[in-house]
């Protein structure tokens, strides 16, 4: 698989804060990449610069050959890059129809044939089309969270802490829609997480990051044979 994003020494922070400090990774084609980490580890703040969200202060980000450090959001949007933000950051008055009506305010013209298409990954939102955003559980919240973004087409999807304040029941409708999404839209994943079970269920590889830096990489296997032992800290 040829490599689909390469970051080199990616430094950040907020204002004067430094948070990430010379951060490597690459991402291929179709590939699913986990970063696990506990708060404050620099998780949040790795997605939220490759977004653009933040300010690249050293280091390198090139997507699909292009480079992309000094982008504006809306720019990496474009070429294929989407996230979905921690807290999921629906629009609570909108219908969960109007939510996802906005993944498409970037496009020329609104085209209802891709809801319908992305709607199809999601069964349980076509129930809910008239319902306003705020009223769905959490769970529901991150699936239409995950609809909208898909709404734009990404080639690469940034996914912040998906599971947090979800029930278990609908942290596995995440996992199973997210395989199916790897098939079905051949496309790539990057997921920050501190839900060890989740990121081994999703993972291709997976790095964990202590204080704004990759201290290790680990293929499933590896960390699903070291669960039991390995806490990160």
């Amino acid at each position: 698989m040829s490599a689909l994003l390469e970051v080199k020494g990616l430094k950040s922070g907020y204002g004067r804060i430094p948070i990430l400090f010379g951060v490597d990774l690459t991402v291929a084609d179709g590939e699913y990449l986990g970063i696990l980490g506990h708060n404050g580890m620099g998780k949040t703040t790795a997605l939220r610069t490759l977004m653009g969200h933040l300010p690249t202060t050293d280091g390198s980000v090139v997507f699909a050959g292009k480079t992309i450090t000094h982008l504006k959001p809306h720019e990496r949007s474009r070429l294929g890059i989407g996230l979905v933000p921690q807290g999921r950051e629906i629009f609570p008055d909108l219908s969960v129809l109007e939510n996802l009506r906005m993944g498409l305010a970037s496009a020329p013209k609104e085209d209802r044939a891709v809801i319908d298409m992305v709607l199809q990954d999601f069964p349980r939102l076509v129930r809910l089309l008239d319902r306003r955003g705020g009223a769905l559980s959490g769970g529901e919240q991150q699936l239409l969270a995950l609809a909208r973004c898909l709404c734009t087409k990404p080639k690469l999807i940034l996914l912040d802490e998906p599971t947090e304040g979800i029930q278990p029941s609908i942290i596995e409708e995440i996992i199973e829609t997210l395989l199916a999404l790897k098939s079905r839209w051949k496309m790539s994943l990057i997921v920050v997480e501190q839900n060890l079970e989740f990121i081994t269920s999703l993972s291709d590889r997976i790095l964990h990051i202590q204080k704004g830096r990759i201290t290790e990489e680990l293929d499933r296997e590896t960390l699903l044979a070291r669960e039991g032992q390995m806490v990160p800290s």
